[in-house]
């Protein structure tokens, strides 16, 4: 079970803003009744390890909580094994395994998993049923490790702890503890970095490692989109920690910086203006004159060409003012994209942000625009008052855009194509293109001819 000194310890992380700017330690916001609602730390425990597709993930608890997180993210994988993660793994405990325990049901499971599936590692997720009932994870994964030569990670991330921020820092220290460490690469290079947070959402990633592979920086391993066990295992071996927007993994970064002398920075790769800024500071953060001449040539040869193609897209929304209302760094990030293509971003959320990203957003959008701390509330009336011609949001905002009769783009982790890189700029801009054209918004609401006259 996590101890309250463990959470304690990671809400009040010293290298996150909020502590910066809570006094006596307040840091990061406690657990209140009700946070969970819209997403509890096993949700986010199982968002941040998921994208390691040589795994299974084992959910010790009811069937229920399998479907928590399961596949709802587009986070796309190369590996050319058995991808796990298109299956859903759980123990299934009952009402017996309530009373007697089911520390025996989960030494079954692992050893089922082993034998039917061979992964690479496997991670065991406590559940709030299994946590509150006492089941001995850490004894039975290590148990597990020893029998059959593999690591069998336990993530104490039961739902009742807190959000799913906190869900990411406990799975980072599962990772830590049982992986980071545990095996040393075959080949080591000067410009070896490690990518932090990025989901590999839709192929985000894809987008700017080829350019980074030009520049000569290898990726030794992945934290986690499109991850593999193998090379996390050897990550203390890198060089340099890049942080790709996840913020809720700043503690790992500064727990690797402390065990194993790797710097980290944190880097957006959303617009044109921040990718190209994100590989100097890379290639400037590793040191080398060499490699940082490497990047200014890249960064040159690829703003060229993406300029060249954003001519008309930049016609074609002059004038054009947006409302963007989405989680955590893409407020902005995804600001910072649409200002590359001509567009005015009159409002942000930072709902979700951290002090740091409310900074940024600030900077992005300068004193008229306008930081929402209640979006859901807010965006309507905005809409109205500045006059936006498309909100930028999830799902759930869908119903605001008809109802104002303005375009709207699904930003969220549902959508469908990349925005990261110089060519997600291009798909973003297609994006816009199509929803500036679509007629749909302007039809829904009106009249319908019965009512009209």
């Amino acid at each position: 079970m996590v101890s309250r000194a463990k959470i304690n310890e990671l809400l009040n992380e010293s290298a996150c803003s909020h502590s910066a700017h809570k006094p006596k330690g307040g840091g990061c916001d406690k657990p209140k009744p009700g946070m969970a609602a819209g997403g509890c730390a096993f949700d986010g425990a199982q968002i941040s390890l998921f994208p390691y597709a040589d795994a299974v993930h084992l959910v010790h608890g009811p069937q229920t909580c399998l479907g928590a997180s399961w596949e709802t993210r587009e986070t796309l994988s190369s590996y050319g094994g058995r991808n796990h993660t298109v299956m859903g793994f759980t123990t299934g405990i009952t009402t017996n395994d309530v009373i007697f325990g089911g520390d025996k049901r989960l030494a079954d499971s692992i050893d089922y998993v082993v034998t039917h599936y061979a992964p690479e590692a496997i991670f065991v997720y406590s559940t709030c049923v299994t946590a509150l009932v006492g089941d001995d994870i850490d004894m039975t994964c290590k148990l597990g490790s020893q029998k059959h030569g593999i690591p069998v990670v336990p993530v104490h991330a039961p739902g009742f702890v807190g959000g799913k921020n906190l869900g990411s820092r406990l799975a980072g220290e599962a990772v830590l503890e049982h992986l980071i460490g545990t095996k040393e690469p075959e080949i080591s290079t000067p410009y070896d970095i490690n990518l932090i947070g990025d989901y590999n959402v839709t192929g985000d990633m894809w987008q700017y490692l080829p350019l980074l592979e030009r520049i000569g920086i290898r990726v030794l391993s992945s934290m986690s989109g499109d991850g593999r066990v193998s090379s996390v295992r050897t990550a203390h071996r890198a060089k340099l920690n890049v942080i790709v927007c996840a913020k809720s993994l700043v503690t790992l970064t500064r727990k690797m910086q402390e065990q194993y002398g790797i710097p980290w920075i944190s880097v957006s790769f959303y617009g044109k203006r921040d990718t190209s800024f994100a590989i100097l500071e890379i290639a400037q953060a590793l040191g080398d004159p060499a490699l940082v001449e490497r990047a200014k040539a890249v960064i040159a040869e690829e703003e060229a060409k993406l300029e060249a193609r954003l001519v008309p897209y930049r016609e074609m929304f002059a004038g054009k003012k947006a409302v963007l209302n989405t989680g955590g760094n893409k407020a902005w990030s995804i600001a910072s994209g649409l200002q590359d293509l001509g567009i005015e971003v009159v409002a942000t959320s930072i709902r979700k942000s951290t002090e740091d990203d409310i900074e940024k957003a600030r900077e992005y959008l300068g004193p008229e625009g306008i930081l929402m701390k209640a979006p859901a509330s807010e965006q309507s009336k905005i809409i109205d008052e500045k006059g936006a011609h498309i909100l930028l949001a999830g799902g759930r905002s869908l119903y605001t855009a008809i109802k104002k009769k303005i375009s709207f783009i699904d930003v969220n982790q549902e959508k469908k194509v990349s925005y990261g890189g110089y060519e997600g700029l291009i798909n973003l801009a297609e994006d816009l293109r199509h929803a500036f054209g679509n007629p749909v918004f302007a039809n829904v609401g009106r009249k319908a001819p019965w009512e009209v006259g």
